[in-house]
């Protein structure tokens, strides 16, 4: 019992430092567990013990996510995903609905380095224009690509699903392609969704008399201020096939994945950009988007490490299923699955994955309930409503690059990200994923 209110007064000043801003994320996941350690009694070597077990399930994952960010920032730099983004612009033309369509499937594309950051950079820029020329709401632009940004996060590369697998001691990859069916089914749902805020957004622009006569396609958005000095439209094909053989090695071969993308790197690196100097300032250039979760993937080890060994776990679930009706504890991953967009977006996910879910997944193992299928719930609704999180610095990236106030996109956005998280975790409760 004393080792469970350890726990959770530890966890609670964990979110509370973490959503206060009074500490990192990184900060709190070295610090705070050594401390409840020590509160428990352990000694140094012990601790030490445990903080080294942790780091033996995390040092694979934190190199995956370094190389994947390097290759398709690599990929996008020389210009991969250039060819299919102005094809889409193009094709909506004046087409409202297509103009949502298009949005939906840029955010898609631009999704393929698992980064918020380079898709919210790739699509606000190039459809914001036409949204303002054509009347349209821009909040309906971040929700398109928000949801699917969120959707498109479940890759292995994303951060939330290197989270979850790490916080389980899964292979990130092999957790992924168990969802992809779910994913496949969000990114339908997101097109539908797409569809009909284009049906909305016609009815809202009808009613308040906008013509709709100009065409979009006359303005293709912001590539006209776009750097192309990187770009690389001689080599498409071949950065094209490179990119498809990664993803096949990662779905179909047992080849590790951080492998798999460490040399793909070097082979984009000497392809596209064969110049060491110029490969040495790329390397600069994407190293910010690879440092912050690293580190904290790191110091999460540390986290992992103490209150699994340690055995606080444990002891946390055993209150909690002390607490909870019985006929509940069997059903609880649902229960988050079905709350995780609004948890996700309070907390962050950084608590959500590496505090809270071995939580849950401790409580529903006796009744038969995987570590997997428990990920598997929780990483749809914190995913999908990843873009109205305050706790994700992106958020505000965002909403800076379409021009609203935070609280409007949370306003408008969260609801109906809420609703599409609901229905794919009814999808995979129906296809046996959760």
């Amino acid at each position: 019992m004393y080792q469970a209110i350890i726990g959770y007064g530890i966890l609670a000043v964990m979110m509370v430092m973490i959503l206060k801003k009074k500490a990192t994320a990184a900060f709190c996941f070295a610090m705070l567990p050594v401390i409840g350690a020590v509160l428990c009694g352990f000694g140094a070597k012990d601790i030490l013990g445990f903080v080294n077990k942790g780091e033996t399930t995390m040092w694979k994952t934190a190199i995956l996510f370094i190389f994947s960010v390097c290759y398709f920032s690599t990929m996008n730099d020389a210009g991969l995903f250039d060819p299919l983004v102005k094809a889409l612009v193009r094709k909506a033309g004046n087409n409202v609905t297509m103009i949502m369509v298009a949005t939906s499937l840029i955010a898609m594309v631009g999704h393929m380095d698992g980064a918020s950051a380079s898709t919210y950079l790739i699509t606000i820029p190039v459809m914001l224009p036409i949204y303002k020329r054509m009347h349209l709401n821009p909040l309906v632009l971040l929700l398109l690509v928000g949801l699917s940004t969120g959707i498109m996060n479940l890759v292995p590369w994303g951060g939330p699903t290197i989270r979850a697998a790490t916080a389980i001691g899964y292979d990130a990859t092999q957790l992924w392609v168990e969802m992809i069916p779910m994913q496949v089914f969000g990114l339908l749902v997101s097109v539908v969704g797409a569809v009909l805020c284009g049906r909305m957004e016609k009815k809202r622009l009808a009613k308040e008399g906008y013509d709709l006569s100009q065409t979009a396609s006359e303005q293709e958005g912001g590539t006209a201020d776009m750097d192309t000095s990187l770009a690389r439209s001689k080599l498409f094909w071949i950065n094209l096939l490179l990119t498809v053989a990664v993803i096949a090695m990662l779905v179909f071969t047992k080849i590790t994945p951080f492998l798999i993308f460490m040399f793909g790197t070097l082979i984009a690196m000497m392809i596209n950009y064969p110049d060491m100097e110029l490969q040495s300032k790329l390397l600069k250039k994407y190293s910010p988007n690879c440092i912050d979760l690293t580190v904290t993937l790191l110091c999460a080890g540390v986290f992992l490490g103490v209150f699994a060994n340690a055995g606080i776990i444990t002891k946390m679930a055993q209150v909690l299923i002390n607490l909870l009706p019985a006929f509940l504890l069997r059903y609880l991953h649902l229960i988050m699955g079905v709350l995780g967009a609004p948890i996700g977006m309070i907390m962050g996910p950084d608590p959500y994955y590496y505090a809270v879910m071995p939580l849950i997944i401790e409580t529903v193992a006796p009744y038969g309930v995987t570590a997997t299928e428990v990920a598997h719930a929780m990483l749809i609704g914190e995913n999908v409503a990843l873009s109205v999180s305050p706790c994700v610095a992106t958020t505000f990236l965002g909403v800076g690059l379409a021009g609203v106030e935070l609280n409007d996109h949370i306003k408008f956005t969260f609801k109906w990200e809420w609703l599409v998280s609901i229905i794919m975790l009814v999808f995979a409760v129906i296809v046996g994923i959760a």
